[in-house]
């Protein structure tokens, strides 16, 4: 009997965990310097809660930041709660960790991209899971380094 191992799924069970354990961390901690996230998540997706106007406004997909002003940030198994200001007007909102297309933290340049199985389809092939962040600030280049170099 021979089954295929679902990597696909392993991993953004994996990184749906890791958005969980950051979003905890800040939940009891507060954002830790200048830590701040960009989550775009499918506002269609069942579960995700906002209110009607906003639903309105971004039928297919919302991108929220957490940095300066949020409050009520409650994580659970499934999803996470949060209150944030739009124009002046705290709005709560339930995103299922599902529903999150992409979670980007630029103040360190760290980045995850969840594809759907259309979005693979229509490429081909699974896109890698990490996406780079344009900000102002100055950009360093990294090195390579060949793994040629420490075998014996």
């Amino acid at each position: 009997m021979s089954q295929d191992i679902d990597y696909g799924n392993l991993m953004h069970s994996a990184m749906r965990g890791l958005i969980k354990s950051v979003l905890t961390s800040v939940s009891e901690n507060g954002l830790p310097g200048a830590h701040h996230f960009f989550i775009t998540f499918d506002t269609r997706q069942e579960g995700v809660e906002l209110a009607d106007w906003l639903r309105e406004r971004y039928p297919e997909e919302m991108t929220i930041v957490m940095q300066h002003w949020f409050e009520n940030l409650e994580v659970g198994d499934d999803g996470f709660a949060i209150t944030l200001n739009f124009g002046d007007a705290p709005e709560p909102l339930y995103i299922p960790y599902g529903s999150i297309k992409t979670f980007v933290d630029p103040s360190v340049e760290f980045g995850l991209r969840f594809e759907s199985p259309e979005d693979e389809e229509e490429s081909g092939h699974i896109v890698e899971e990490s996406i780079e962040v344009e900000e102002e600030q100055d950009h360093h280049d990294a090195d390579v380094v060949s793994l040629d170099s420490f075998r014996k």
